[in-house]
């Protein structure tokens, strides 16, 4: 039998994916990883319910999954997975009857029993990649003990549990045995990583012994949290070349008064001091982070002082979302008095600074020799990465075609041209 996953949402959801159907593989069905076919057995839908337009893709999903079974083979199997139907399944039930079943993020076991597959104790002990052969999102704990104010992520997925690091180093070597070049580690927070498992963070000793013993030629830290940041991950980042000098840490906002309405456990003075200590002790690093506009509270003042933030910090990479009430919250409670069209406003004038700012860094990489990892071939050109670049959300290296250059290797790359958001070269001589 054949079973199509389609998974949306971020990368935690993909790793959630990928062990789902590491089961299923294994117990002798063809899996696919294609949002376009349809000639599937079983079609399993992972989806997000993190924020407004996250749900929104969910159910449109489903519904075009029940379209496509309407219209085709209506023996075909339809099963919704993941977070919003761990928030809202006794509603999608009733509302979209057509679903054969439904499953939450605490749920893996009964979902791959249901279709008589062999579940070992834990999710992570099968995988099938989903992913490009040469990276892969490495997960090391589930859940989240912050107590961000908009945020439904510990309503969903509960509290903080970390993996034990021998079991995450092991997983880390199998997949480079497997062809592997870059991992990418992921987490809810991943900088809380061993609190519960060792009585204290563990974040820096997962990094040394990643770098050293896995083999994995590009090591990228995702999804880090401001607030204790622990120096022994800094010092890691700094000691080891096959670390990429990247740190993913979504700030959200600068304003104090907001911070702490957020309740993001940090003020105006410590996320700048932290920014320096990045760049202190990391040479060149960059910095990818994502803000909030529209929060409750966020009036002009407030959101003139981010835009000033935007202008000094020169992240190297920025993503802006709209705030988004989330039921269950504690600033639902506050309500949305920002509208939409305000929101918009203040995102597109904050991608606006970032633009000039993308221009001007990438400005200063043309003539330069840069180490690419190269990801497909698109049109006429090779598509890669270098270590400031994280797939799917950073910038791009549009390459000239060579007969050295292949896909899943590294190659070294000579900028010819510099533009907002991505940069154009050719392989070096």
């Amino acid at each position: 039998m054949k079973i199509n996953i389609i998974t949306l949402g971020c990368s935690k959801n993909i790793a959630d994916s990928e062990h789902v159907a590491g089961h299923l593989k294994k117990a002798g069905f063809q899996v696919f990883f294609d949002r376009d076919k349809n000639d599937c057995d079983i079609v399993i839908v992972n989806t997000c319910g993190f924020i407004g337009d996250a749900k929104e893709e969910s159910i449109n999903t489903l519904l075009e999954q029940i379209g496509v079974k309407q219209r085709g083979r209506k023996e075909r199997k339809l099963i919704a997975i993941g977070c919003l139907i761990e928030r809202y399944k006794e509603e999608l039930q009733q509302e979209l009857p057509e679903i054969d079943a439904f499953y939450g993020v605490h749920q893996w076991g009964e979902l791959v029993r249901s279709l008589e597959a062999a579940y070992k104790d834990r999710l992570e002990a099968e995988r099938l990649q989903s992913t490009p052969k040469h990276y892969a999102y490495l997960k090391i704990s589930e859940g989240c003990n912050r107590s961000c104010s908009y945020c439904a992520i510990p309503m969903i997925r509960g509290k903080h549990i970390s993996r034990p690091l021998d079991d995450i180093v092991d997983e880390a070597r199998q997949m480079v045995a497997d062809g592997v070049k870059e991992l990418i580690v992921i987490a809810q927070d991943t900088t809380y990583y061993g609190v519960d498992l060792y009585g204290e963070r563990k974040l820096g000793a997962l990094l040394e012994r990643l770098a050293t013993e896995s083999g994995a030629e590009w090591i990228r830290l995702h999804y880090t949290y401001p607030t204790s940041f622990p120096e022994d991950a800094i010092e890691a980042i700094a000691r080891h070349d096959n670390i990429c000098k990247y740190i993913d840490i979504p700030l959200q906002h600068i304003n104090s008064e907001i911070l702490r309405s957020m309740q993001r456990g940090i003020d105006r003075e410590g996320t700048l001091a932290l920014m320096e200590r990045f760049r202190k002790r990391i040479p060149g690093v960059a910095i990818r982070t994502t803000l909030i506009v529209g929060y409750p509270g966020e009036d002009e003042k407030a959101f003139e002082e981010l835009k000033d933030f935007v202008r000094e910090a020169r992240f190297s990479r920025l993503g802006v979302f709209a705030y988004s009430p989330e039921e269950g919250t504690p600033a639902y409670r506050l309500g949305d008095p920002v509208d939409e069209e305000t929101k918009q406003r203040r995102i597109d004038e904050l991608m606006a600074i970032q633009e000039e700012i993308s221009l001007q860094n990438n400005s200063a990489k043309e003539g330069k020799v840069l180490k690419v990892l190269v990801d497909r071939k698109e049109g006429d050109y090779f598509v890669g990465r270098t270590e400031h670049d994280s797939p799917d959300v950073d910038d791009e290296v549009l390459i000239t075609p060579h007969h050295s250059l292949h896909i899943g290797e590294f190659a070294q790359i000579v900028i010819d041209e510099a533009l907002e958001h991505d940069l154009m070269g050719h392989v070096i001589m």
